[in-house]
């Protein structure tokens, strides 16, 4: 039985419905609604959890999925799982895949500066203040990307950024 078949929340239940209708009636390829398939299965697992068998979708997905935007993100979602698992130097190669692909990905974005603020705070702890500030400053840059973006999202990092002076009240207004 296919995962979304089995689905107990009603929220996944009613996105799962939606879901299969919209494959039935968009005109997309047979190999465009498997890859949807799996992404819907690997987002399902996901949600519950299931890491193993959400990275056995999401790779299925990507397999067959060739529109860059819609591989965007699922390498994003396969980056989210590898985060979870505290896997970050892996979990990095998935989101700058997941930027090749849509440069506009403001959570991929904000990803890559939470893990190199994470870093940077590791440093700290271990006395290496020089690298710490690089990982702090390399945190900066993709949060500064992801606020323009995106500029009513990202407020703590907003906030960090301008105590730490890695950014200016005007810098954030333009």
């Amino acid at each position: 039985m296919p995962r979304s078949q089995k689905n107990d929340n009603f929220i996944d239940k009613t996105f799962t419905v939606v879901a299969d209708i919209l494959l039935k009636v968009l005109p997309t390829s047979y190999r465009e609604k498997q890859a949807f398939a799996y992404y819907r299965d690997g987002m399902s697992a996901q949600s519950e959890g299931e890491y193993n068998a959400s990275l056995q979708n999401y790779y299925e997905a990507l397999r067959l999925e060739v529109d860059a935007y819609d591989r965007s993100y699922i390498l994003y979602n396969i980056g989210l799982i590898h985060t979870s698992n505290g896997e970050f130097a892996r979990a990095l190669e998935y989101y700058y895949q997941a930027l090749e692909r849509n440069p506009s990905l403001p959570s991929a974005l904000n990803n890559i500066a939470v893990i190199y603020h994470f870093r940077g705070e590791q440093a700290l702890e271990y006395g290496q203040q020089e690298i710490s500030q690089l990982l702090f400053d390399k945190a900066a840059e993709y949060w500064k990307e992801a606020i323009r973006i995106s500029p009513t999202n990202y407020i703590e990092a907003q906030n960090w950024l301008l105590t730490t002076g890695r950014i200016s009240s005007l810098e954030l207004k333009n």
